[in-house]
């Protein structure tokens, strides 16, 4: 089994603790391996520095309790907007018809601010992408690659003993534990639904 995978997963946490410093009120990241070779057409389809400051996005909101999305996670509202901006995010001055207002983009004071952070970040994704390319048989491809999607899988609501919830595809949760940072206790999928043939 590769090895990338797990230093991935802990630059990406140290990428989320460099943004906490910034923002102490994000909560922790529970299971940073879940973003790898995730994909999400309203959150962007590609990992990267940006695109873990747009999950802050959300993180931030989640711990405000502000609902920052609609149509089950895909339309970023103008609640989403102003945090996005908090967070150094620019944004197009229209809304996307589907996805509101996910598209943004670092402005130039952040992406000063967290240069050596991107950099260390695109140096491990750059290491990530050539050892899973180099090993297809067995290096984790990440949800869409196993559900031929772009959308990076179904997603279904786990919750903790404190109540918190975490929308994740099933596969990703039975790789390993996602943890509550809140209560310490794992993420669980409470009962499963069978899917009507459509």
């Amino acid at each position: 089994m590769s090895t990338t995978p797990p230093v991935l997963a802990a630059e990406l946490a140290q990428a989320w603790a460099d943004i906490q410093r910034h923002h102490p009120e994000l909560p922790d990241l529970a299971a940073p391996e879940s973003l790898i070779g995730e994909s999400s057409s309203a959150c962007g389809a590609e990992l990267s520095f940006e695109r873990l400051l747009h999950e802050a996005v959300h993180g931030i909101a989640a711990s405000r309790g502000v609902r920052d999305t609609s149509r089950a996670g895909r339309y970023h509202n103008r609640r989403f907007l102003a945090i996005a901006e908090e967070l150094g995010l620019d944004h197009p001055d229209e809304p996307h018809p589907s996805s509101g207002f996910s598209l943004v983009t670092l402005n130039p004071e952040a992406r000063k601010r967290y240069r050596p952070t991107i950099e260390r970040l695109q140096r491990a994704l750059k290491a990530h992408t050539a050892a899973t390319a180099a090993d297809t048989a067995r290096s984790f491809r990440g949800p869409a690659a196993r559900h031929g999607s772009s959308g990076g899988g179904v997603r279904v609501k786990a919750v903790c003993d404190c109540g918190r919830n975490v929308r994740v595809v099933p596969s990703v949760l039975a790789q390993a534990p996602i943890v509550c940072g809140g209560c310490g206790k794992p993420f669980r999928i409470p009962e499963v639904v069978g899917v009507a043939a459509g």
